[in-house]
């Protein structure tokens, strides 16, 4: 079995002596440096790959000082204020921002400012309003506000501190070294910027040789990252495009689209446009503006990185606005490679996943920082939780390469922990040697994500900011995280795209989410045409599978515009006169390997069956959990919830055979009888990788085909004891 390659170590200085033994030990075979670390003197001697962070948009406080018209922007909305009376009202509009990241920008704000009423909707007219201040201090006054209207200023700020830098400052107490400042960033849309940006990289290239890969951390828009006053996360939000505005960007938009952008377009009553959110067709063409300029300027700085035949490499994370990988214009950039941080199966496959590039990279967890690897810490806890996440997805679409990020020092004063890695990246290496480079066999059950966003968010749905755990989604983000990896096709379809057909190449949808989100659908619903389009797909024979508040927006009598489908709809109170006598069945192929209660999380609350039809596969609290229905030559189930858990991926593909009319077919599929154990069948190789999810040890008994999961092989039954943690290889014959 190999034992090097495919593995990218954090260096830094101060390590000469320890870094060859440490590379031979983990068999990596590239090296990096961190954001606020330098590769030693040492690299080019290590006979490995180097890659060298870059930051195209910051990281030169002379050229930014020099420039401070050329620094990124805000669009931000003030705090809400209620006018006591109709005397004259002062708001000042950066209560509660902290003043060392996020200014003000004044200049021209009769244009780019906007003063709301938001009891009626109304724009205060610029008459209407004055300002006074500079600097952080900057007070709004309304004139003649409305007597007990709640006003908002909405308002174009600069950008004074990069956001990501302010993280990792604040992170690693770098306030106490004196050597280190608080970065300001460019704009790529400032001519000087632009100039600067590929000359400096230019520069940079020709000064190291040694250097193999640009690290690109990233490029020009950072996500939406605001802080408080206290210094602490205001609104995060991983997909926003909040920080990619102005006023060059916004007449530009203009003069392209024949429509201008007005500051509430990107504030949207202070939900900033957040993927949760239906998005609007403005929204939707800002992205496309956004994508199509920054990926053009994206190629200019990958050619000249070719012609010093190094590779381009951009990181998943911070600056990454109008990057998207799923996008349209991304595959043009020419890029190398991409690298993502791994915090769950789903964000492993949202990297794996990505079409256009040579190879995927993923940063797994924990960071070597110090707010882990300090007396206290648990960081092998955390590479355990961290590697059995990631496994699943990687056993189905792996990741090209892995590798970690932070500081070599610190991870290295934890023995457990860096020989827990070398396990690690062997087992990582053997999926791809056992495997011969081929994928992971699939169901021929064709499935589809159904949403607002379709293919641009692949492997994205759900997500705040990245794998963080949130209580409004963690019932929904289980949905990909068991898909993540399970022996399924996923892809990504948009409303638009059901409706152009792309349905007739599924067998079975899923919509999930709640009511009035992007991922449900919301008033999309109120489409006769979409809900055509899946009643005839379903009554054809495919499978719907509803999660939370499928197809939920009230019209016609029902709250589940596909009720008659799904078997079950939600009791807001207009019915509830309405008797009903529940009757649980307890024998069900999609409940057959569940033990016990169902975890729906938050659940979606008083579910109720609206025919004596549907099957009301778990009852609680006189709300219908689980339910599954016939509709047509088809079937719709129903899960209030589905949380990460193995019970509840087993129950999920237990589902999607039965939604599809595939039951029949499960049993020889290598399904282990243990839901913590899942099994990836690579036929070409005709061997199987055996994975024990728990960490505990775990017996199983595997029943599948020698000829993979489908086809006409002798059917073999297999009983295992794995140890905690471990994955093992099998033959299937």
């Amino acid at each position: 079995m190999a034992t090097t390659g495919r593995v990218t170590l954090p260096i830094e200085q101060g390590m000469d002596d320890q870094l060859p033994g440490i590379l031979s030990r983990l068999g990596a075979d590239a090296v990096r440096n961190s954001d606020g670390t330098w590769l030693p003197e040492i690299t080019p001697q290590l006979g490995v790959k180097v890659y060298e962070t870059y930051f195209p948009a910051r990281g030169n406080q002379e050229f930014a000082l020099a420039h401070l018209d050329a620094r990124p922007r805000f669009n931000l909305m003030s705090e809400r204020v209620t006018a006591p009376s109709a005397e004259p009202l002062a708001i000042d509009i950066m209560k509660g921002y902290y003043t060392l990241q996020v200014e003000p920008d004044q200049g021209d704000y009769q244009r780019w400012w906007e003063v709301i009423d938001r009891t009626t909707g109304e724009v205060v007219p610029v008459e209407g309003w004055s300002v006074k201040g500079e600097g952080s201090d900057v007070t709004v006054t309304i004139a003649e506000p409305v007597a007990f209207h709640v006003y908002t200023v909405s308002f174009l700020s600069w950008q004074v501190w990069d956001s990501t830098q302010m993280y990792n400052y604040t992170t690693n107490n770098w306030e106490n070294d004196p050597t280190r400042m608080r970065e300001i960033g460019y704009d790529v849309r400032h001519p000087e910027a632009w100039e600067f940006m590929t000359s400096s990289l230019r520069t940079w290239c020709e000064e190291r040789p040694e250097v193999n890969v640009v690290r690109f951390t990233t490029f020009f828009y950072h996500f939406t990252l605001v802080f408080n006053d206290l210094g602490k996360e205001k609104y995060v939000d991983w997909f926003g495009y909040s920080a990619s505005v102005s006023p060059l960007a916004m007449d530009a938009f203009e003069a392209e689209y024949g429509y201008k952008r007005r500051a509430e377009d990107f504030i949207d009553e202070d939900y900033y446009d957040n993927s949760f959110r239906v998005p609007s067709k403005v929204f939707r063409d800002w992205i496309d503006f956004q994508s199509r300029f920054v990926c053009a300027r994206v190629k200019e700085l990958v050619d000249i990185v070719h012609e010093f035949d190094k590779e381009a490499l951009m990181f998943l994370g911070d600056t990454w606005m109008g990057t998207e990988p799923y996008g349209k214009y991304f595959a043009e950039t020419g890029m190398d490679g991409v690298v993502g941080s791994v915090g769950s199966a789903a964000t492993c496959r949202m990297i794996s996943d990505i079409p256009g590039v040579k190879y995927t990279e993923g940063r797994f967890l924990p960071y070597f920082f110090p707010d882990v690897f300090k007396p206290g810490g648990d960081p092998l806890g955390e590479a355990n939780e961290s590697w059995l996440q990631a496994r699943r997805a990687i056993s189905r679409k792996p990741l090209d390469r892995i590798g970690y990020g932070g500081y070599l020092s610190l991870a290295v004063q934890f023995p457990d922990f860096m020989a827990r890695i070398e396990q690690i990246a062997n087992e990582f290496r053997s999926i791809h040697e056992v495997g011969h480079g081929h994928l992971a066999e699939r169901s021929t059950i064709r499935i589809g994500m159904l949403n607002a966003w379709g293919e641009l968010r692949s492997w994205q749905t759900h997500m705040v900011a990245h794998a963080l755990w949130y209580k409004q989604i963690y019932s929904y983000l289980g949905v990909l995280e068991s898909l993540a990896g399970l022996p399924f096709d996923l892809q990504f379809v948009s409303f638009e795209d059901a409706l152009n057909g792309r349905l007739d190449d599924l067998d079975v949808v899923l919509n999930v989410g709640a009511a009035g989100t992007a991922f449900s659908g919301g008033d999309t619903w109120l489409d006769p045409e979409l809900q055509g389009v899946l009643r005839r797909f379903v009554g054809n024979g495919g499978g719907l599978i509803g999660i939370g508040e499928p197809t939920a927006v009230l019209k016609g009598g029902a709250y589940f515009q596909l009720s008659d489908v799904l078997g079950v709809d939600k009791e807001l109170g207009f019915s509830q006169s309405t008797d009903r006598y529940p009757v649980e069945t307890h024998e069900h192929f999609i409940t057959g390997d569940l033990k016990g209660a169902l975890d729906v999380g938050e659940g979606a609350g008083d579910i109720f069956a609206t025919t004596t039809d549907t099957a009301i596969l778990r009852l609680q609290n006189r709300s219908d959990e689980l339910a599954a229905n016939q509709a047509g030559e088809g079937r719709g189930v129903y899960i209030a919830g589905l949380p990460y858990s193995h019970d509840n991926a087993r129950l999920l593909h237990r589902a999607i055979y039965w939604a599809a009319g595939r039951e029949a077919d499960f049993d020889h599929q290598w399904i282990p009888s243990n839901p913590g154990v899942e099994v990836a069948v690579f036929e070409q190789a005709g061997k199987a990788l055996v994975m024990n999810n728990l960490t505990e040890a775990a017996s199983t008994t595997l029943t599948g085909r020698t000829s993979g999961l489908e086809g006409d092989g002798e059917i073999r039954e297999l009983q295992l004891d794995l140890e905690p943690m471990e994955s093992r290889w099998i033959d299937l014959a």
